[in-house]
């Protein structure tokens, strides 16, 4: 080991070593593809061709392509249809013929262009692209029902502020003609700035889909309550002195085994450090938080997971510029009240990691996990063998 990642680890007293522990699953790597393009932005996983089984989609500069399991062969989705960058996407079937279609997010530093594609007569042909609208510095985006209608809207971030003090949260419904019919677009919060990810979940346990988001502010909870959208802050992420090295960048959510509900962040934005928050004592008070590594450069993707079956889940985080050992870990957790983790490394070296999603791809009741690079330029798929 390197002496600078020697240090990181001593550093940090609340991250158990890293020696090999027999009950953690190994994770056996494969390489989808070797040279995706510039840089693959965002992973995610959809049934692309109904087989019953989740094929591999990435996004890049330009194109947009699915990999078909169990053979991984490659398709492209779309290529060179929209503005510069390709920068996100979420998968729905929106057009409700049954079959999945996609939105997507383009153009994301100039335009900001949002789009949805629909599928050709034959999975060989280019898929069509219809126009949403438009939202500068468009960075992330997922279908979630936070209007509470019944049916997802299409709800996205912007990273950066164009209108007013803030970025706009925006949720957009899906028409009853999609492809001809306006997308009404309804504002969920103006107020917060560098919002680099947001995610979906009924934090409050009320029977409605909350969505908490990662900031230059810290971690933020937006519901819809019978008063309208409120926003409550439930963790400060880093403070800084600078605002742009201030707050969080990803956030997602994870159980305990306990039960309880735990968020995990990247700090701040492009971060240094990985964070856990764990619900108060006291209703109102911020959220515990617990860093959980830090030292390394440009922490960039977060998912979560039981990948080890112990009926907790595990934090899969990805990171791409820390020299020589950028790539993925997985956090396991080591106590009840989720302040102590050991970290096991996945791929040091090997994957600059951009995004990465988990889900089972081989069917065997084990969490896989695919990972999008950056510099590397690759995607590649690590099978659980728990």
């Amino acid at each position: 080991m390197k002496p600078y990642a020697a240090a990181m680890l001593v550093l940090f007293v609340g991250l158990r070593s890293t020696a090999a522990d027999d009950a953690f699953p190994t994770f056996t790597a494969q390489t989808i593809d070797g040279d995706v393009g510039k840089v693959c932005y965002a992973v995610t996983l959809a049934d692309v061709d109904g087989d019953g089984q989740q094929d591999i989609v990435a996004v890049t500069e330009r194109r947009v392509l699915w990999y078909q399991a169990p053979d991984w062969k490659m398709r492209e989705i779309i290529a060179d249809q929209v503005a510069l960058d390709h920068v996100t996407i979420a998968p729905l079937d929106i057009d409700g013929d049954g079959k999945v279609d996609f939105a997507l997010g383009a153009g994301w530093t100039k335009i900001g262009t949002i789009h949805w594609l629909s599928r050709g007569a034959s999975l060989d042909e280019k898929w069509t692209v219809h126009s949403i609208g438009e939202e500068r510095w468009l960075h992330r985006m997922r279908f979630a029902d936070v209007l509470g209608t019944g049916h997802p809207q299409l709800v996205i971030s912007p990273l950066n502020a164009t209108v007013g003090k803030g970025v706009r949260l925006t949720a957009f419904e899906i028409p009853q003609n999609p492809s001809k019919d306006r997308w009404q677009p309804t504002i969920l919060d103006a107020e917060l700035n560098r919002m680099h990810n947001h995610w979906h979940v009924d934090l409050d346990k009320d029977g409605s889909i909350d969505t908490i988001t990662a900031s230059q502010e810290g971690v933020h909870l937006i519901r819809r309550g019978t008063e309208g959208w409120t926003k409550t802050k439930l963790g400060t992420g880093i403070e800084s002195d600078q605002p742009a090295q201030s707050g969080a960048g990803e956030i997602k959510t994870g159980r305990l085994k306990n039960g309880t509900t735990f968020i995990t962040t990247v700090e701040p934005m492009h971060g240094h450090s990985l964070a856990v928050y764990t619900p108060p004592a006291k209703a109102g008070d911020l959220w515990t938080r617990h860093v959980i590594d830090t030292g390394f450069q440009r922490g960039h993707a977060l998912w979560t997971s039981d990948v080890d079956g112990d009926g907790s889940d595990e934090v899969v985080f990805g990171h791409s510029d820390t020299p020589d050992i950028h790539g993925v870990n997985i956090y396991d957790s080591q106590s009840a009240d989720g302040s102590t983790w050991q970290k096991h490394v996945i791929d040091a070296g090997g994957v600059a990691t951009e995004d990465l999603i988990v889900a089972d791809l081989n069917a065997d009741g084990r969490p896989d996990i695919v990972a999008g690079g950056r510099a590397t330029h690759n995607v590649k798929l690590y099978i659980n063998s728990r």
